[in-house]
């Protein structure tokens, strides 16, 4: 399980749950899920990315909480979630049906926000029956499909199998992240975030991502680099919102764009200025926005509607 290295203080600082659950997905895998803000207000279901945590989502569940009952998980492995044997698309969808069940009433809808992997889950997710039941509207933020590796522009030179095997190397290494350091908060940025990202924000995702075990990191790799979930995006019928950011260097804007092209229902697609991947912490403003938008839309409406 991960050291919890996350801020303790300012906008980035995880809020204290109202309550906790654990969700138990299919293959016995327990999942920590954490539920903020009040009970009867309309539900809102975060997922986080690759080597991330709930934490991750801290500025989303700050404001959102107010008036939404906000549920935040640590996908297996991460944060407070055990690590398990089996890593792969099956099991993010597999997780993500199992918090929808263990968080949600019957029947009751939610916006389902999804970051990098997280977005990844939702994709894998898409046909199943409990997201079916329980997603009136998706969220996907910088992430992608397929071509995960081959696309991403971390490693600057032009696309090829030279920038794809490197980019494999790099994406795929073993070894520890260490300590969080001035270099190691340098690096971070390069490959994940844009340049006019403050310090503060540096600093929160380098804590959140240095947390994550390397054995967890390493394995999941592996799962996006051979990742192919292009038919699921078919299959995701919710109307759903893309963002990204222009300078997102691990799932480009060329996988949004693919992604709004490809959704049945696509309500929009959103490219940040100078924003990196990390959009969530980046831009937690025109984020919780989008989700808003799209509770008032697709929850509240149906809300009113059954009365």
């Amino acid at each position: 399980m991960s050291r919890l290295l996350s801020v303790r203080s300012g906008p980035y600082a995880p809020p204290v749950a109202a309550r906790e659950l654990t969700a138990v997905s299919a293959d016995g895998a327990r999942l920590h899920v954490e539920v903020h803000g009040p009970d009867d207000a309309p539900a809102v279901v975060l997922a986080h990315g690759w080597a991330c945590s709930t934490a991750f989502w801290a500025a989303q569940i700050r404001d959102l909480a107010a008036d939404h009952r906000v549920v935040a998980y640590d996908q297996r492995g991460h944060g407070r979630s055990p690590a398990s044997p089996t890593c792969s698309a099956e099991a993010l969808a597999d997780d993500l049906e199992a918090v929808l069940d263990a968080a949600l009433a019957p029947g009751e809808q939610a916006v389902v926000a999804g970051h990098s992997m997280g977005g990844m889950a939702v994709m894998a997710a898409s046909a199943r029956p409990a997201f079916r039941e329980h997603a009136a509207a998706v969220l996907l933020c910088s992430t992608g499909s397929s071509q995960l590796v081959a696309a991403s522009t971390v490693v600057p030179i032009r696309a090829g199998r030279t920038r794809t095997w490197l980019t494999r190397r790099i994406l795929g290494a073993r070894a520890p992240l260490g300590p969080v350091t001035p270099l190691a908060r340098r690096i971070l940025k390069y490959g994940t975030m844009g340049a006019g990202s403050a310090p503060h924000m540096v600093e929160a995702c380098a804590r959140i991502v240095h947390a994550c075990p390397r054995t967890v990191r390493y394995a999941w790799s592996h799962v996006l680099d051979r990742l192919d979930l292009d038919h699921a995006v078919r299959e995701l019928t919710a109307p759903t919102e893309v963002v990204v950011g222009t300078a997102d260097r691990l799932t480009p804007p060329v996988h949004a764009r693919s992604l709004a092209a490809a959704l049945p229902h696509c309500a929009g697609l959103t490219e940040l200025p100078g924003i990196g991947h990390m959009t969530p912490v980046e831009a937690p403003e025109p984020v919780t926005a989008k989700i808003r938008e799209l509770v008032r839309t697709h929850v509240d409406s149906s809300v009113k509607e059954d009365a």
